[in-house]
């Protein structure tokens, strides 16, 4: 079976690689960086004996996901990892960094699952795994754009798998809390609060959200106190909610 990852080059996206790699998967790694996805590729080579495809694509740019297609036509599994965020007041943030971020974390998802259902319907075999957040539970000030992203990806891929239901097909979303991985740094959030407490490991985050896929589950929220917070979220007064959310990110 054929996957392809995104954003394999560092962080959660490196850690799926490994543990489809392990099983026996044959992949697809896409990100900017050849040298990383490079180095990922020959390591996983010569541990694991499966073929390993390198495409070093900026996903972030009007047509990325027809470019990925046209060069992996086909997969098993589909693993929607990419993405960033940016910190700061709405009206601040550069135009064209607002543009790839939606484009991003949005649009080339959306576009990819479109793309690679279909073959997958049609084999009756198929798994994709979209990498929310427990952003998507909130709205968050400073990181509006991300925040709501993440609430559709999350809301995008609950839909699809009711509609998938019984196909062969599963959708997953993968709903983790902070996490150490180069992310803070792109986002430039790391002195938030939101970073200055406890962050979870990218490896076992990772292997939460790729039992759950394999295991064709809906949702996976790694982690008790994430699965505390987002049934709390859900009572607690808007309010105090947005109050929360800034102090966080701000």
């Amino acid at each position: 079976m054929k996957a392809i990852v995104t954003g394999a080059s560092g962080g959660l996206g490196l850690e799926f690689a490994k543990l489809l790699a392990g099983d026996g998967h044959d992949l697809v790694l896409v990100a900017r960086s050849a040298e990383k996805l490079e180095s990922l590729a020959t390591l996983l080579r010569s541990q694991h004996h499966v073929k390993v495809e390198v495409i070093a694509q900026d996903l972030g740019v009007t047509g990325a996901a027809a470019r990925l297609v046209e060069r992996a036509p086909s997969c098993d599994i589909l693993v929607n990892n990419a993405g960033f965020a940016s910190n700061g007041p709405f009206d601040r943030i550069p135009p064209e960094r607002v543009r790839e971020e939606l484009l991003l974390d949005v649009v080339t998802l959306t576009e990819l699952t479109r793309s690679y259902l279909p073959g997958m319907r049609e084999r009756r075999n198929g798994r994709v795994l979209n990498v929310a957040s427990t952003a998507a539970f909130l709205p968050g000030p400073f990181m509006a754009v991300y925040y709501a992203s993440k609430a559709y990806v999350l809301s995008f891929s609950q839909a699809l798998a009711e509609e998938l239901r019984g196909s062969g097909v599963t959708v997953t979303a993968l709903v983790p809390g902070a996490t150490a991985t180069g992310f803070a740094d792109r986002a430039e959030v790391t002195k938030t609060l939101l970073f200055r407490l406890p962050t979870a490991d990218a490896a076992p985050v990772a292997k939460a959200g790729y039992r759950g896929m394999m295991a064709g589950k809906d949702l996976v929220i790694p982690g008790f106190s994430n699965q505390v917070l987002a049934s709390l979220m859900r009572f607690m007064p808007r309010r105090l909610l947005l109050w929360i959310s800034r102090k966080l990110t701000e």
